[in-house]
């Protein structure tokens, strides 16, 4: 099956997740996913306020409600100290104000479920609260019965403060995105025609502007290094935890912290443009995007909702027909409805989503798409690029040949004091083995390209030439030697060093494999999954990384067009495969296959044909990104089986099937055990970053 498939929802859920909000219902749970993230942030942090004042109000009014209670005065033998004439209408007075002042978040909450057409906690809450008010009030004003003052005040509180230590913990999930936010300065000393710096507002900076970063000062923008010399530390955009050495022409990254130089920057992009907002920006979407195990939650959550309900009116009439005062029946319904709220339920996906998206995008693994990211758990197969990705798209020495005269050293100090002068790939890789064994690299004179076949210069008095295989050829000079003859089919690039027309020796290249590549194949492996490669180079070469590497196996000779054919080959064999390229000439296999992972380093992070983007170009990062998965199901999973869990117990003891084991729940008693699931849920949520 391709992600065609998977994703063909992508913009339907894109649509649904503008409105997702925090599944405990309600504008007072509305979560930091618009497009403002500070503003978000302060409504969240003034909602926490809000539920911490009412909270200790509501409080302060219950001591007196539960000194003024009959109930509690008969316990405490003080009917005679503390009962007075009127004493009813003080205890309605005060319950009046928890009820409307404490109440107030869950009958607002009430009114939007019902607007909204989708009855949930909130709902719920606000009619467990109105029925015992409303029943205890009509009691004080002349209907027979028993009030539920004490009940409704401690009932409300619980319920305050399992919201305040819920949204707390929820504020605690997301705060890696604020983090995020709060990276970008609001400032930055831009430089005028003369050269005087002038500090200005980041949103003042356009394309073009030169703008000056002192040693210790975060980069304002991204942009080009003009002047100057320093480190930057990028470990919070990238994950790399090693301040980077950056000069003149590099590229620097705003929010990245300057070192130890001061540097001047080109401001090459500004506002939504920048690296730093496209990770906020992926990070909000992929945290408020749904997916398969969010839908389930919210099903269940619905049918929650109605369970409870029927459960209440069910508990109440049964209490009733079996003789039972109505005061007690009613006691058993609210205990019923506060105890069946989906509260944790609601959570038990999103707040893992919130963490495990932040903790990707700390560690360079940038979510696009939740549903792909939630595949990589049942990956079966990753077939990787080659150049670039399991190589580090360099040629570095792999063997040097000798042909009679010079040893190797000699033979290396020549090549690399003609492959000086150019700037091909192979040359460099000549150049850098050199520098590497500290030769002393000759001057050459007379430098001329010979088109195609290599170059010459004279050096030393001798007209050296480096030349392919191609050049003997056409000049008809013969080399033969069971060494090359080796090299060659171990899939290396020869270099021949001719001194005029005769042979000294050859020099084998190879694109070097990168260290990370080992380990990620290892940890990949251990983790029960094949490794392949796809490459266009020769079938040689392609078995020389297969084999340095352990690979499964390898398609070689593949051009970009037939790449997305080789992925659907190996998903014909059954397998969930991800693809790992550079989201360029690898974009059909990226698109074919289950996971699409691109490789894009520095500010390429837009690479639309991916679910999943390394920041980083590691190779291991595709390992970090399955056991992220895994674990993130694994936490979603624990938290729905305590959500649903906790119900299957907590139903039948709040309705009283264990009374005739002295075993009964008041309404404070299942307020505070939901409150406790819920906090469970978030604790839960957030130990997936250990």
């Amino acid at each position: 099956m391709s992600r065609h498939e998977h994703g063909q929802h992508k913009d339907e859920q894109q649509e649904r997740a503008q409105q997702d909000h925090d599944r405990s219902g309600g504008e007072e749970h509305a979560h930091d996913d618009g497009h403002d993230g500070h503003q978000g942030h302060h409504e969240h942090g003034a909602m926490i306020a809000d539920f911490r004042r009412r909270f200790w109000v509501s409080v302060l009014l219950t001591v007196p409600i539960l000194l003024l209670s009959p109930l509690i005065q008969s316990f405490l033998g003080l009917t005679e100290v503390l009962g007075f004439a009127g004493d009813e209408y003080a205890l309605l007075a005060l319950s009046t104000a928890v009820f409307l002042y404490g109440g107030w978040p869950f009958l607002t909450g009430l009114l939007s479920e019902l607007r909204a057409g989708a009855p949930g906690m909130m709902t719920l809450i606000a009619l467990a609260i109105t029925v015992a008010y409303g029943y205890s009030a009509a009691v004080v004003l002349g209907l027979e019965g028993k009030v539920f003052f004490w009940e409704l005040a401690t009932l409300v509180d619980v319920m305050l403060l399992g919201h305040w230590v819920e949204m707390k913990s929820i504020m605690g999930a997301s705060s890696a995105l604020e983090s995020l936010v709060q990276m970008m300065p609001d400032r930055a000393l831009r430089l005028d025609a003369s050269g005087e710096t002038e500090e200005v507002p980041i949103s003042a900076l356009r394309s073009g502007d030169r703008v000056r970063v002192r040693p210790g000062e975060k980069v304002p923008v991204d942009g080009a290094i003009v002047e100057g010399k320093t480190s930057l530390n990028e470990s919070m955009l990238t994950g790399e935890s090693r301040p980077v050495e950056k000069g003149e022409g590099d590229e620097a990254v705003g929010g990245a912290v300057n070192g130890e130089g001061s540097i001047t920057l080109e401001v090459r992009k500004t506002g939504a443009d920048t690296y730093l907002s496209q990770v906020i920006e992926t990070v909000r979407q992929a945290q408020a995007s749904r997916s398969r195990t969010q839908d389930l939650a919210d099903r269940a959550a619905a049918w929650l909702t109605y369970i409870a309900l029927s459960a209440g009116v069910i508990t109440l009439a049964s209490w009733l027909v079996v003789g039972y005062a109505f005061d007690f029946a009613l006691e058993r319904m609210v205990t019923v409805m506060v105890v069946t709220c989906p509260h944790a339920l609601g959570l038990a996906v999103p707040l893992v989503v919130a963490v495990s998206t932040s903790l990707a995008a700390g560690r360079g693994l940038l979510i696009r798409d939740r549903a792909g990211f939630e595949r990589a758990r049942k990956l079966e197969a990753v077939v990787f690029d080659k150049t670039g990705t399991l190589t580090a798209g360099r040629f570095g020495v792999r063997g040097i040949v000798s042909l009679g005269e010079l040893d190797e050293d000699e033979l290396l100090r020549l090549a690399a004091g003609l492959e000086a002068r150019s700037e091909h790939p192979i040359a460099q890789g000549i150049v850098e083995a050199a520098k590497n064994k500290q030769l002393q690299v000759p001057e050459a004179a007379e430098f001329e390209n010979l088109a195609g076949r290599g170059a010459q210069a004279q050096i030393e008095g001798r007209l050296i030439r480096a030349v392919s295989p191609g050049y003997l050829q056409e000049q008809a000079i013969t080399v033969d030697d069971d060494a090359l003859a080796e090299l060659r089919e171990g899939g290396k690039t020869l270099v021949y060093l001719l001194d005029g027309e005769r042979p000294l020796g050859a020099i084998a290249l190879a694109d070097l494999v990168r260290d990370e590549s080992r380990e990620a194949i290892a940890r990949l492996k251990g983790m029960g999954i094949d490794c392949l490669m796809l490459t266009g180079d020769a079938e040689a070469v392609a078995k020389s990384v297969a084999d340095a590497l352990g690979l499964d196996d390898y398609f070689a000779e593949v051009v970009p067009d037939e790449k997305a054919k080789r992925i659907e080959a190996v998903q014909r064999g059954g397998r969930i495969v991800a693809m790992v390229g550079d989201g360029v000439n690898d974009a059909p296999a990226l698109v074919q296959s289950d996971l699409g992972i691109a490789i894009g380093a520095g500010t390429d992070v837009a690479v639309e044909s991916a679910d999943i983007v390394l920041v980083e170009s590691d190779p291991r990062s595709v390992a970090d990104v399955i056991a992220l998965s895994r674990a993130t199901y694994g936490k979603m999973v624990q938290n729905l089986f305590w959500a649903t869990g906790y119900n299957a117990v907590a139903i039948p003891l709040a309705g009283g099937v264990a009374y005739g084991a002295g075993i009964l729940l008041s309404p404070a008693v299942g307020a505070a055990l939901m409150s406790l699931s819920t906090v469970i849920v978030a604790i839960n949520a957030k130990l997936l970053g250990r």
